[in-house]
């Protein structure tokens, strides 16, 4: 008889009782109402399919309008967007699921036509690159330096979003600071050129952090990080020791879990002795399916829950796959994101049959 995989053990410990170790990682689908930021009425639909997942982390949502970073992206700022939102909690609850809403402020790495203003970041610094708007792709900008002042109004704002979410029925939030966005561009080296006390690299993080979990318990507060990630033109010159002081903070608090995305193999055996609750580990450049790599990092010890992206999106009973042997299946990029519904919900799961039949385009 085979060895029961890893990632269908349940996990237990801590404010967090999983069914599984196979988490469904955040990621932009692009189908919300652009005008308004409110999710498509087909959201709920698409998180209940995926609820066998241990936990599921939502796609960014805004706190701010200024945060919106690509076409279709979510916001959690208003009644329409929260009730919207109690839509899907409501259905993943009744598919049996635990869903954790992931606010996103994306800082620099945005455009003016996206916002209806100028960019905001740490500093006034251009990211090298591209930025997907209507219409295609196009260049950077320069962005405007938040303001001391506005920065701790956005601290309140990220609160705000927290506490909407919870009113909107998500057991927990996830705070993104990882990969090149607005919480990241604070502790990198070429982006926080600040004078005030924010120059200090883990403080405004931490400040943002400290009022969510004061809004909601830090038993309902995830964080993401990305250690030495350069995506979005980012440069950590000594991330060990930043993410063991910014980890150190974190413990203190008690958070629910720590995200974290591995783009360089020495991330977890570096992150790991310095974390002791929760650690969600996401293979983020690993191989299409990335089953093995997961079980050996859970064998390991290096993490205690595997989330998985681009699997969930043509595999939505992801967890009942690995454990019949199921065949994968592998969508084409062109699906993943923007406004048609062809890709989003027309994917069956192979142990049931109750999903719709396919949604055209």
């Amino acid at each position: 008889m085979p060895t029961e995989s890893p990632l269908l053990r349940p996990y237990r410990d801590g404010s967090l009782s999983l069914p599984n170790r196979v988490a469904m990682a955040p990621m932009t689908r692009g189908r919300a109402d652009d005008d308004t930021g409110v999710p498509h009425p087909l959201t709920s639909l698409y998180y209940a399919q995926r609820a066998s997942a241990g936990l599921i982390v939502t796609e960014g949502i805004w706190p701010v309008r200024t945060g919106k970073s690509t076409p279709g992206v979510p916001g959690i700022a208003t009644a329409e967007q929260v009730a919207a939102w109690r839509e899907v909690t409501t259905a993943v609850h009744a598919a049996g699921g635990r869903v954790f809403a992931q606010l996103w402020h994306a800082g620099r790495v945005s455009h003016p036509s996206l916002i209806g203003e100028q960019t905001v970041a740490p500093s006034a610094v251009r990211a090298e690159g591209r930025v997907y708007v209507k219409g295609g792709w196009t260049g950077t900008t320069t962005p405007r330096a938040l303001s001391t002042a506005e920065l701790e109004r956005l601290v309140e704002d990220f609160a705000t979003a927290a506490r909407n979410a919870i009113d909107a029925g998500f057991d927990g939030v996830e705070i993104h600071g990882a990969n090149g966005y607005l919480l990241h561009e604070f502790l990198a080296d070429n982006t926080n050129l600040r004078t005030d006390r924010y120059r200090e690299k883990i403080r405004y993080p931490l400040e943002v952090t400290e009022a969510v979990v004061a809004a909601v318990g830090a038993d309902r507060v995830g964080y993401r990080i990305s250690p030495g990630n350069p995506e979005n033109d980012l440069v950590e010159k000594d991330w060990p020791a930043l993410y063991r002081e910014l980890l150190g903070e974190f413990t203190r608090l008690g958070l629910a879990y720590l995200h974290v995305v591995g783009t360089d193999e020495k991330v977890f055996p570096e992150v790991r002795p310095h974390w002791p609750g929760l650690l969600v580990g996401n293979l983020h450049q690993g191989p299409p399916s990335g089953r093995e790599d997961a079980e050996r990092l859970l064998e390991a010890g290096l993490a205690d829950v595997i989330a998985f992206g681009r699997l969930f999106i043509g595999n939505p009973d992801l967890p009942a796959r690995f454990a019949t042997g199921a065949p994968l299946v592998q969508v084409d990029k062109q699906l993943h994101y923007g406004s048609a519904l062809k890709g989003y919900v027309d994917f069956p799961a192979v142990t049931t049959t109750r999903w719709p039949s396919p949604v055209p385009a």
